[in-house]
């Protein structure tokens, strides 16, 4: 009986990862700026709800959907290392809310999918792609990281345990 429920559960959450990624996919379409997208709420939102490892997937998979709708405008290369980046912040986002709360793991999500990583690419385009891009990246990172916090906030506590 056990086996049954753990296979169950297991086909679940491929489930609800499939379905993420798919949202993912259509909020690659909801573009704010070049590849600045609504891709990356499922996969914050995955980072809470399912898991770290999971929300890092779907989030780096949102990413490259997006990537690909836009025809890699940084290069095939720099999407992938920004997909890794933003798995990261999925992880550290769950981090963040089981450390401290959901308010401070907004922040710095929000802080880290925008500035920080507009800054890690400072070595190889420079300034002034920082300051083209700062801006739109970090309220686009706020309006996802804001949005999944908001979803899972209004799942009732009992299911999301």
């Amino acid at each position: 009986m056990k086996e049954k429920a753990n296979a169950l559960k297991n086909v679940k959450t491929l489930t609800l990862v499939a379905m993420l990624i798919a949202l993912s996919a259509v909020g690659a379409l909801i573009k704010i700026f070049n590849t600045v997208a609504f891709d990356s709420m499922p996969g914050y939102f995955a980072a809470l709800y399912l898991g770290s490892w999971y929300g890092a997937l779907v989030i780096s998979l949102g990413h490259m959907l997006t990537a690909i709708t836009s025809g890699f405008p940084l290069g095939l290369t720099n999407h992938i290392y920004i997909a890794v980046q933003m798995g990261l912040y999925a992880y550290l986002f769950k981090f963040f809310y089981r450390k401290f709360n959901i308010y401070i793991a907004v922040i710095a999500a929000t802080i880290l999918n925008g500035p920080v990583a507009t800054l890690l690419f400072v070595p190889i385009f420079g300034w002034g792609f920082f300051a083209a891009w700062v801006l739109p990246l970090t309220i686009a990172s706020f309006a996802n990281v804001f949005l999944a916090a908001l979803v899972y906030k209004a799942i009732p506590k009992r299911s999301r345990e």
